[in-house]
């Protein structure tokens, strides 16, 4: 078996992973609370009560899962490389995934921030070709320019050369 592309994503980009996750579950656990608020206030019976503090639990557990544990290994697992004819991508925890892009399949690259990967710095690279989008996430800014620069380079003379 091939061994695994030797590039990783900057480490700043667990943090980004681990704010992303907070927001989200915070915002589905305070959504939830609000519902089970009324349906509590509104019947004042126990199993709303029981409820709430399973609610609570679950969001106690994915913080510990989302937060603290699953950054690290993914950060880990996410690898990248760029040689001459294709982009070699390979993530996954649970469900490992491997592409090999060919750089003459590739259409277009660019690079994208949103307001968190902004605040830290960080940009994406997103490789499209007719099948789909692949995208690299949390590098920081001057490599990902240069691996969107290269990327569409190696790209443009992969089509030149047919």
């Amino acid at each position: 078996m091939k061994e695994l592309p030797k590039n990783q994503l900057s480490p700043k980009i667990k943090r980004v992973w681990r704010l992303n996750d907070l927001i989200w579950l915070t915002l589905t656990f305070l959504l939830c609370a609000v519902i089970f608020g009324a349906v509590y206030l509104a019947s004042l019976e126990l199993w709303s009560l029981i409820v709430a503090l399973i609610m609570l639990a679950l969001y106690v557990l994915g913080i510990i899962i989302f937060v603290v544990v699953i950054p690290p290994i993914r950060h880990i697992r996410w690898r990248y490389e760029v040689n001459e004819d294709f982009l070699d991508i390979a993530r996954g925890i649970i469900w490992k995934r491997r592409f090999i892009i060919p750089f003459i399949r590739v259409q277009h690259t660019d690079t994208h921030q949103g307001p968190i990967l902004r605040a830290f710095k960080l940009s994406s690279v997103t490789v499209s070709t007719a099948a789909g989008n692949h995208s690299i996430p949390g590098l920081d800014c001057e490599t990902a320019e240069q691996l969107r620069d290269r990327a569409a380079e190696l790209a443009r003379i992969a089509q030149e050369d047919v």
